[in-house]
């Protein structure tokens, strides 16, 4: 099966990543990270007028009326750039909480008992009594511990294991970039075996799951969607970490981009029923086919 992008859907994610590369470039990031816990309002409404959130929502009903794999797309795109906020929450509540879809609502969701953002929400959804603040790994992203596990949405773990591809890509990306251009002993880097297999075991992961997450985007499979996200999970961990080893002592910087990947790609494994809840989904859905 191939999964060739569209004219349009190739132009969604050109017009994604210009919005984002406008309004949240390197600057944007850095001033988020310096200020943790407050969300740019006039940003979030910027997407919302661009239709981040109501991608998904029928044209008859304001929406613009596109499908799963768009949604991916942004999403892809989302995470590369590290947008923060409750993206995934606001979207899905998108057409059914008021403001949601045009970015003038914030919306949180208790989902695997944490809520990220529950300050800035102006609409929460699930049970968030006796909610307790954690200290966040991740700087650009504040959370909460709620009793209440929540249940989880399948397009919720297919939008977060987007996100996830999108960190994987971008730290295969600054990876390779840093390989050409650092030279040790009169020669880059990447010249070195060691770092040559890094890198190309950075690209397999994110492609193979690149081709999960698409494929689950496209079937809607809730085996597929399980496994795209098991394998984003790793693809976005574990190249960040492969990363750090790349950039060696200067990836370690606060200054550089390259912890708060590794650091989101964490959080997010704990996001939408965790790694552990999609490996036993995954497996009942696998048990259950005839032998």
């Amino acid at each position: 099966m191939r999964f060739q992008l569209t004219e349009d859907q190739l132009a969604l994610r050109a017009g994604v990543r210009e919005l984002l590369a406008r309004r949240f470039g390197p600057q944007e990031l850095r001033a988020a990270v310096d200020e943790p816990g407050r969300l740019d309002r006039a940003l979030w409404r910027e997407l919302g007028a661009a239709g981040f959130f109501a991608l998904r929502v029928p044209e008859t009903r304001g929406g613009v009326g596109l499908g799963l794999p768009e949604a991916m797309l942004t999403f892809e795109e989302a995470g590369r750039t590290l947008l923060p906020g409750p993206l995934v929450a606001t979207h899905l509540a998108a057409g059914t909480v008021p403001g949601a879809a045009t970015g003038e609502a914030v919306v949180a969701a208790a989902g695997n008992g944490l809520v990220e953002w529950l300050e800035q929400a102006d609409v929460v959804r699930g049970d968030v009594a006796g909610a307790v603040p954690l200290r966040s790994v991740d700087p650009l992203t504040p959370l909460h511990r709620v009793p209440a596990a929540g249940t989880v949405d399948p397009v919720a773990v297919l939008l977060t294991a987007a996100e996830q591809l999108g960190g994987a890509t971008r730290t295969c990306e600054l990876a390779v970039q840093h390989a050409r251009t650092r030279e040790q002993f009169g020669q880059p880097i990447g010249a070195f075996q060691a770092i040559k297999h890094l890198c190309a075991e950075m690209l397999v992961r994110t492609e193979t799951a690149r081709a999960a997450v698409y494929a689950a985007a496209v079937t809607a499979d809730p085996a597929d969607i399980h496994s795209a996200r098991l394998l984003a999970d790793e693809a976005a961990v574990r190249g960040a970490r492969d990363c750090l080893q790349v950039h060696g002592g200067m990836g370690f910087t606060w200054e550089f981009e390259l912890h708060l990947h590794l650091k989101r790609a964490w959080v997010r494994t704990q996001r939408a029923g965790e790694a552990t809840e999609s490996e036993e989904a995954l497996a009942v859905e696998l048990l259950a086919q005839p032998i």
